[in-house]
């Protein structure tokens, strides 16, 4: 088996990514690419691989609580304790410039 991608691998690999490499990294990325691919590969390689399992090795659905309908908040009670308001109305900073 080959120890090192082709230059061409290589340049496809800097072309997807959008970045330009010497003579001196493709010769470098040439064996440093081919380790990772190896190493990723192992993963395929082992018994009792589920990639569904991977993502979460739970098979349990999040149960959430009911919602229940509570009582409702007095307004004046409510902006007793804002910083800034404007008549029934929270003010907050703005977050979103022009």
């Amino acid at each position: 088996m080959e120890n090192k991608l082709t230059r061409e691998e290589v340049l496809h690999v800097a072309k997807l990514a959008r970045i330009k490499v010497s003579e001196e990294e493709i010769e470098k990325y040439q064996v440093e690419l081919k380790q990772i691919l190896d190493e990723v590969e192992k993963i395929n390689k082992v018994e009792g691989y589920d990639s569904d399992r991977m993502i979460a090795p739970w098979s349990d659905d999040s149960t959430l609580r009911e919602d229940s309908e509570g009582e409702m908040l007095d307004a004046k009670e409510v902006l007793k304790n804002v910083p800034r308001k404007n008549g029934n109305y929270i003010e907050v900073p703005v977050v979103i410039g022009d």
